[in-house]
């Protein structure tokens, strides 16, 4: 608890502006030669350029976030505990993130705790414990203003592999997501799989502007329709279907080419 209570008094509390969010599914072959392309019309960030991210999912028992984010509701509260490094990297005290993602149509919000918590409990076999305690969780988002509909429990972990970018023309930030792993935590969906992995990509642009710069316009990678690809939705949705499956693990709709 000693730990908790250092996250509480000594936590930053941050709300990020909103900002409009366009993702683009990429197939495995388009992936392949996405980082070169974003390389030749953005600039990499200084900071934090290529690094894993890690995210541990809550919901409620009926997975009720999950079926609004599946079904493509305008309104849509996504809460998340996140954190950067691979497992093996991580010792002693390490910083998280308690997150609420909030998105009405494309604009979307992002509140967050940062607290401190030890290792262990960011181990994989250590999750389903939810790395912080339920009420301590609660707590905060009553702070941000959040009410969610039911008790929370841990339900998936996500992992993957982010690149940065900096759009020139526009300071937009530009990510590209690869390696995209997860493991369900909650007992009774998906198929027992640990690190199940989708195939493919995607591209996220984050900013103040809703329509692409010419640069990124002109890529024929961004030659696709916007996706509501969820990789939160994603990740459940392949766990739940049977292993073989044509198309289990391609984003809905799309088959993946290799």
């Amino acid at each position: 608890m000693a730990v908790l209570l250092h996250g509480v008094l000594n936590g930053c509390r941050e709300t990020l502006p909103e900002r409009f969010e366009r993702k683009y599914y990429l197939s495995p072959v388009e992936t392949g030669v996405a980082y070169g392309l974003l390389s030749q019309v953005c600039l990499p960030t200084r900071d934090y350029h290529s690094e894993q991210i890690n995210s541990l999912y809550f919901d409620t028992r009926d997975l009720d976030q999950y079926e609004r984010s599946d079904s493509g509701d305008y309104g849509k509260d996504k809460v998340r505990i996140r954190w950067y490094g691979e497992e093996e990297d991580l010792k002693g005290m390490q910083t998280v993130f308690v997150e609420l993602k909030s998105r009405r149509g494309f604009a979307g919000t992002k509140q967050r705790l940062r607290i401190e918590v030890h290792a262990d409990s960011l181990a994989g076999s250590s999750l389903g414990d939810g790395i912080v305690p339920r009420d301590f969780l609660m707590d905060t988002l009553a702070r941000f203003g959040y009410c969610p509909p039911g008790l929370l429990f841990p339900v998936v972990s996500i992992s993957y592999w982010r690149h940065r970018f900096i759009d020139f023309a526009t300071s937009q930030g530009v990510s590209l997501d690869t390696r995209i792993k997860s493991t369900m935590i909650i007992a009774g969906p998906g198929n027992g799989e640990k690190g199940l992995e989708l195939p493919g990509g995607v591209v996220e642009i984050k900013g103040q502007h809703v329509s692409l710069s010419t640069p990124l316009s002109h890529t024929r990678m961004l030659h696709t329709d916007w996706t509501r690809f969820s990789k939160y939705s994603a990740c459940i949705d392949a766990h739940n279907e049977k292993p073989g499956t044509l198309g289990r693990l391609s984003t809905s709709g799309r088959v993946a080419r290799f």
